[in-house]
């Protein structure tokens, strides 16, 4: 108790010398909090609805210990305060008048279950999660953790800030989330006046708060996401197996749990299901789904992620992505989905379109359910390989082997009859001579080889054509993946790549543009940049060594949003003239940084 003494005593001094001596501390803040995320309050409370009672976890900020003082130690409160009262009646008045929760209207008992002073815990910007390490300079806050018991599931939950009275405000900056059995009900928000939650016990996904601004980003059972692009269309569903379950039978009634044993059978119904509903036509034309992948994914506050390895899932927020494709040749005119799946709870069910405009959110409905996508671009991007030019021939002489071998026989005779004349008759050898001269002749038009003439040497590269044609041969080898076909991918390398090295690079890029945390979902690369290009070898056929870095910018539409990744890599490549172009032949690459920034939404419901 007396480090907590000193603790408090330390805050309220370096509080009172901050209002002496800043006196413009309060109208900064003030002016903060109108454009800080509820997330990022003075004081933060995770409240959890469970069986059996409601739990308050509280991180109060400096600025807001006066409003918490009635549960503050006794040395604490009189500081604050001037006052001295029990602790234990300061308490019960700060139940009933403080931080108050009413059960079908009826006032919840709380009790003060932990309370200490500790660093906040600081939070990503995106997905409200706690980040994985603390910074070790966070905000001194005092922590508390209350429990309110009750013995009957309520209907409703009415959470009350403290100071709220007719004629003031909450007196506390006080920024909320709730859980219902670990759903959020809310993202975070803030918590300035009464606030009363409707509680779906049965299925607490369903649990509403009254105030329709307090709802979590991801409110739908069931959403549908378009994606159109120049190669392919990409349809994404993303939906409950509890609600699939009034469509078909899953064989889950009754479970509360779904392990992983049982998962791959259950994913399985649910592709096959969903492979025949939902009918996609291009430019008029129906077209037939491929199944791309399914996944169990978690759904944060703002973000959505493939749940990797499997674990075993609670019913309640199991979660399933379902990606079907259809592949393209060119960007269509007109994509028209038709949404059959609408129930008694789902009587909309929100859809966004997108392209590289971005995404355009649409809800479809039992009397408007078809989902059409018009392609208003006005210039539209169509990824191209560039055309790198031929190498320029050396000078080739044709030579007729057959003839130079016959000549070269011939003169030997004839330098061998001239050498027996003395001794011997020299008439057959000059005849045979003769005979292969004429053979020779009459083969000079075939029997050709064609040889590089030894005296001419190819230019070596300047500087420029060097990060010129490295810069074009990486931006044709990430073209090579706009294609889905492999045997397509393959075809478009062979451009850019020598044979032996296709694989290996095919792997390597591959694996590059994956997210991992998204089931493997393919980046596509807008952007290639080459940064730096300079030869450190050169080789006798005319190829290079070179230590290249580059960067490689791309984006996927995937859940409903836009994720953006940039690649750095560092490597030495090969260049070399490979059947009169030229290719890599060699990628050891020494570095590689993976950088993806925060995803944008793209129209995300």
């Amino acid at each position: 108790m007396n480090r907590l003494y000193d603790y408090f005593t330390s805050m309220l001094r370096s509080l009172l010398i901050a209002w002496l001596c800043f006196g413009c501390v309060r109208i900064v803040c003030a002016d903060a909090i109108v454009v800080t995320r509820a997330m990022s309050a003075s004081t933060i409370a995770e409240v959890s609805v469970n069986d059996g009672s409601v739990g308050v976890d509280l991180e109060i900020g400096i600025r807001d210990l006066a409003a918490f003082a009635d549960i503050l130690p006794d040395d604490v409160y009189e500081k604050l305060t001037g006052n001295r009262e029990p602790i234990t009646l300061r308490q019960s008045r700060f139940f009933e008048s403080g931080l108050v929760l009413k059960a079908d209207d009826q006032q919840l008992v709380g009790r003060i279950e932990a309370l200490e002073a500790r660093k906040r815990v600081i939070r990503d910007v995106i997905t409200g999660q706690p980040l994985a390490v603390q910074p070790q300079d966070a905000e001194s806050v005092i922590h508390v953790a209350l429990r309110y018991d009750f013995d009957v599931r309520p209907r409703t939950l009415s959470i009350t800030p403290p100071g709220i009275s007719d004629s003031h405000p909450a007196s506390a900056n006080v920024g909320f989330i709730v859980y219902h059995k670990a759903l959020p009900v809310t993202d975070f928000r803030y918590l300035s006046t009464e606030e009363t939650l409707d509680l779906n016990w049965d299925d607490p996904w369903y649990s509403r708060f009254h105030n329709i601004n307090l709802k979590r980003r991801f409110d739908a059972p069931l959403s549908a996401f378009l994606y159109v692009e120049n190669f392919e269309v990409r349809k994404e569903i993303v939906v409950r197996p509890r609600d699939l379950q009034q469509w078909i039978d899953l064989g889950i009634d009754g479970q509360r749990t779904l392990t992983v044993e049982e998962q791959p059978a259950l994913k399985e119904r649910v592709a096959e299901f969903l492979l025949k509903r939902n009918p996609v036509r291009i430019d008029g034309k129906p077209v037939t789904p491929i199944l791309d992948r399914i996944h169990f994914i978690r759904r944060s506050l703002r973000t959505t992620g493939v749940i990797a390895p499997p674990e075993d899932l609670d019913l309640t927020a199991a979660t399933l992505g379902v990606i079907i494709v259809y592949p393209i040749e060119n960007l269509p005119q007109e994509v028209q989905m038709t949404w059959e799946l609408f129930g008694d709870r789902i009587q909309q069910v929100p859809t966004v379109t997108t392209d590289e405009a971005g995404g355009l959110p649409y809800n479809v409905s039992p009397t408007d359910p078809v989902l059409k996508w018009q392609n208003f671009l006005t210039n539209p991007t169509v990824p191209a390989m560039i055309s790198i030019a031929p190498l320029l021939q050396p000078l080739r002489w044709s030579v007729p082997v057959f003839s130079v071998a016959a000549f070269v026989i011939a003169v030997l005779l004839a330098a061998y009859a001239v050498r027996i004349r003395t001794r011997q008759p020299v008439l057959k050898p000059l005849m045979i001579s003769g005979v292969v001269f004429v053979i020779g002749i009459s083969c000079l038009p075939i029997g050709r080889a064609t040889i590089n003439n030894p005296l001419e040497r190819m230019e070596p590269l300047s500087h420029s054509e060097l990060e010129q044609l490295l810069g074009d041969l990486l931006h044709n080898t990430y073209r090579a993946f706009d294609r889905r076909d492999e045997s397509l991918v393959y075809d478009r390398l062979a451009a850019s790549i020598s044979g032996d090295l296709l694989s290996d690079v095919y792997v390597q890029v591959r694996t590059s543009m994956e997210l991992e945390n998204q089931g493997g979902a393919r980046v596509k690369v807008d952007d290639v940049e080459l940064l730096s290009g300079t030869a450190v070898e050169q080789l006798e056929n005319g190829g290079l060594v070179v230590r290249c870095n580059w960067l490689a910018r791309g984006s996927v539409g995937h859940w409903g949003h836009i994720h953006q990744q940039a690649n750095e890599y560092s490597a030495l490549i090969t260049v070399q003239p490979v059947d009169g172009a030229w290719k890599i032949s060699q990628l050891d690459l020494i570095d590689e940084q993976r950088s993806v920034p925060n995803g944008s939404m793209s129209g995300q419901p």
